[in-house]
């Protein structure tokens, strides 16, 4: 799921940039690389932010292939181990309930201080000018 949306995001980035920027950075003599790292990585800082800020969050929520690929208790995800808690009369909801809360306090918090640039990076390669 990571990856689609990353080409995605930004072949539509890649896209809204002005072929003028790459005849420009040609007549001054750049080289196609010089161009790429010199003119369009600077560009792309935003879009790429955004999509590793994302794919963090979707590769943290990932569950079914966890919990299919993974064999032994320790190599479970944290999301798998609060799926498989079990108790000897009852499910543990109180602890599941804890536990998923803990579990999503990194993601809430880097969302909290990276939503500006989220936001902007994902509206940045839709906004043709």
């Amino acid at each position: 799921l990571t990856l689609p949306l990353t080409l995605w995001t930004m072949t539509n980035f890649f896209k809204s940039l002005p072929s003028e920027l790459y005849r420009a950075a040609l007549v001054d003599g750049l080289t196609p690389f010089q161009i790429f790292r010199k003119v369009y990585l600077p560009l792309s800082l935003g879009g790429l932010s955004a999509c590793a800020i994302l794919n963090f969050i979707f590769s943290w929520n990932e569950f079914l292939f966890a919990l299919t690929f993974t064999t032994t208790e320790a190599s479970r995800t944290i999301p798998v181990g609060i799926a498989l808690f079990s108790g000897f009369h009852e499910v543990p909801f109180g602890e599941m309930a804890a536990a998923s809360v803990v579990v999503s306090l990194p993601i809430l918090v880097l969302s909290m201080i990276f939503q500006k640039g989220i936001v902007s990076g994902m509206t940045q390669g839709a906004i043709k000018g």
